[in-house]
């Protein structure tokens, strides 16, 4: 059973250091030299909102990769929410 889950990222609160990348390959350097979440055909990608947090949902089984990029994260800039979650 898959579980649906999104991944969330404060890109104003990111400061490259890249710890999600070598967790879970869906983060991505994005030309500004920050994190950013490559949605795949996994995700349906949300647009980035005005503070610059981008909001992804997915249904695949990679859910353990998203919280370890998340537990890594230094500025705590990424938070998976798993679908009963209260946000």
């Amino acid at each position: 059973m898959t579980t649906e889950y999104q991944v969330r990222l404060d890109r104003s609160a990111c400061d490259g250091v890249f710890a999600c990348l070598v967790r879970d390959d869906r983060f991505v350097e994005d030309s500004d030299g920050l994190a950013t979440i490559d949605a795949g055909d996994d995700g349906r990608h949300r647009d980035p909102n005005a503070n610059g947090e981008e909001l992804v949902t997915f249904t695949d089984e990679r859910l353990p990769a998203a919280e370890q990029a998340a537990r890594a994260c230094p500025v705590d800039a990424i938070e998976v929410l798993v679908e009963g979650d209260d946000e």
